[in-house]
């Protein structure tokens, strides 16, 4: 049942259903010339944030939803033109500019990182990070992810290289029904898919929290959406917005895991987890925060997985949030 939960919320097919949300969609607004931001989310988060706090009311642009299983698809969308903006971990915004793709990063966003994991199978025999020297690691969702990222700073701090470990990327819903199946013995991964696999019997070895991830995502746009005035003027207030939802997330944590339950088909358990972990804060790009995401892309680019490296700090636009 889980597997069909996670794989019916979050399926990659949903790319292809755009859905409207929170302005106005009436033909007549689209006939007078509205923006629309198509705005690129994984896993409904983004939309059941602005859906329960109704952070969209009131709107003068119109919003779609592009809807991923992960933040590689969603990156190879906003590539193509199919999304406006991305939203991910900083590690998987920085593979996505490594690998070429015209995004500059417009806002940060803050957590405490405990939604990140490294899950074992409870049966595995892993009862510590340096028992995973020699094993397989599968990490979710491709090369780049924040998960990946725990895994190589967790074994640089026990004294392990990363090739101590055999690593095998797999997109979170094939992870998961191997791990619950036991062909997993150990899953590096975030969100509802940690959850569920600690649900169904999985132990946490380690979380992000304590530093061991930096906690910050970015929004980003493509640097079309901000070539066109319009959209970059919906897409600052969109951040605005979306700031107050994350807020009222934060205060409001019974009724966001609702919508979680309701939104995402998680069960009450699950939904309370992810609400509890959630980014709490929409911020704006400080040198700080490149600096903090600059030791990121470092330890990545010296253990080869983010080639070419990245300047972070080049890579941001701080005009839409002051």
């Amino acid at each position: 049942m889980i597997r069909r939960i996670a794989a019916a919320a979050l399926s990659m097919t949903s790319l292809l259903a755009l859905t409207a949300c929170g302005a106005d969609s009436s033909a007549e607004a689209s006939s007078s010339g509205q923006v629309t931001l198509t705005i690129g989310d994984q896993a409904k988060t983004l939309q059941t944030i602005v859906a329960a706090s109704d952070a969209l009311k009131g709107a003068k642009y119109k919003v779609k939803w592009a809807e991923f299983e992960g933040a590689a698809p969603l990156y190879q969308a906003v590539q193509a033109g199919a999304a406006d903006t991305g939203y991910s971990a900083d590690l998987p915004a920085l593979q996505a500019l490594s690998g070429g793709v015209k995004v500059k990063n417009v806002a940060a966003l803050k957590n405490d990182g405990t939604h990140v994991g490294i899950v074992v199978r409870k049966d595995s025999g892993i009862g510590s990070v340096k028992d995973l020297k020699g094993q397989k690691v599968v990490v979710s969702s491709a090369k780049g992810s924040v998960s990946e990222y725990l895994l190589a700073n967790v074994l640089k701090q026990n004294g392990l290289s990363y090739k101590d470990v055999e690593v095998q990327y797999l997109l979170p819903t094939d992870a998961q029904a191997a791990f619950a199946s036991g062909r997993i013995k150990a899953w590096a991964i975030f969100g509802v898919y940690q959850a569920v696999a600690l649900e169904q019997g999985g132990k946490l070895l380690v979380d992000g929290a304590d530093g061991r991830v930096s906690g910050i995502g970015f929004v980003n746009a493509s640097e079309e959406t901000l070539a066109d005035t319009k959209k970059k003027v919906a897409l600052a207030d969109f951040l605005k917005r979306l700031g107050k939802g994350l807020k009222w997330t934060s205060t409001h944590q019974d009724a966001y895991a609702k919508a979680i339950e309701e939104r995402n088909g998680a069960d009450a358990s699950v939904a309370k987890t992810l609400a509890s972990a959630a980014y709490s804060q929409v911020l704006p790009i400080t040198p700080d925060i490149n600096t903090t995401v600059q030791g990121v892309a470092d330890l990545m680019n010296g253990i080869g997985v983010l080639d070419p490296n990245v300047d972070v700090a080049k890579s941001a636009d701080t005009s839409l949030l002051k």
